[in-house]
């Protein structure tokens, strides 16, 4: 059955933070992986990293990073110079993720997030060039043993990626075994005409999973069609690690970057949270053994 793990953003409010708290808390609530930020890995000593790595091995944790790179990294950019100070970072992101013993990076990783203030017209010039730099780091992460993904996201968040479809024809015109793509039932709601058929079409590029409900609260709580998302990741043999990435709390760093302008938590605390995702981690691997 496929490892479940849950995002650490979901109890903080900016985007670094005490990850060996989150990887203790995520395996005491049951959690196979542990999401983290990426770039918080370059703050870190290499002993601080191998620290971190120990450290969920033995609370029996898998760590996978993520991240929506910075403008000023954007490898999709026109200007030359930001293209290969985006590559750059994204290299000096996977050595940071193999010295921890990671195997995957996921997110906007072909251009910047969010990147919203582009005009059509201009997509193609910006996707072929974000295909040229994807295809430099890709050696890199190959290198490292580490998968490449693509996280397929919204119209509001970046103009080049928003179906699944258009995340096939990128990874094929790269053409890397090592970049694959990052699906999220948040952003496919939005995008996918039936999410469903979405995933069974991208058999073989999904390299990993998020899942929430269409207002980002835990997975179980909304109306998403989890039957027919669960059924086609078993139909397809995604083996994989599912992610879920709620967001309920204002404010911060994170609560503006994710555009969370109420409470969705009602109030409630800290262990109330941790409830709510016991729930939805319970819901899941039901939900997986059901369909």
């Amino acid at each position: 059955m496929n490892k479940i793990g849950i995002y650490f953003a979901y109890w903080e409010k900016c985007w670094k933070a005490d990850y060996a708290k989150y990887v203790r808390k995520a395996s005491g609530l049951g959690f196979d992986v542990l999401e983290v930020e990426a770039s918080a890995l370059l703050d870190m000593s290499f002993d601080e990293k191998r620290i971190l790595a120990r450290l969920a091995k033995d609370n029996g944790v898998e760590l996978t990073f993520c991240i929506g790179l910075p403008s000023m990294y954007d490898i999709a950019s026109d200007d030359e110079s930001v293209r290969k100070n985006g590559i750059e970072f994204v290299k000096r992101l996977l050595e940071a993720i193999y010295v921890t013993e990671g195997d995957m990076l996921g997110g906007i990783l072909y251009s910047c997030w969010p990147k919203v203030d582009e005009s059509y017209d201009n997509k193609m010039r910006l996707w072929e060039n974000s295909v040229r730099s994807v295809r430099k780091v890709s050696q890199t992460a190959r290198d490292y043993g580490i998968t490449y993904c693509l996280e397929v996201v919204n119209r509001f968040e970046q103009l080049l990626l928003n179906t699944v479809k258009e995340g096939m024809e990128f990874v094929d015109q790269v053409g890397s075994p090592n970049v694959k793509l990052l699906l999220d039932t948040f952003h496919m709601n939005i995008e996918e005409d039936y999410i469903g058929g979405s995933i069974t079409s991208a058999k073989g590029y999904i390299g990993h999973f998020h899942i929430g409900e269409c207002n980002r609260k835990p997975p179980g709580t909304g109306h998403m069609p989890w039957d027919e998302i669960f059924g086609a990741i078993k139909k397809i043999g995604y083996e994989g690690r599912i992610v879920m990435e709620p967001f309920i709390k204002p404010g911060g760093e994170v609560g503006r970057d994710i555009r969370v302008f109420r409470d969705l938590g009602e109030g409630c605390d800290e262990e109330e949270m941790d409830g709510m995702v016991v729930n939805a981690l319970e819901f899941v691997r039901r939900k997986l053994r059901e369909v």
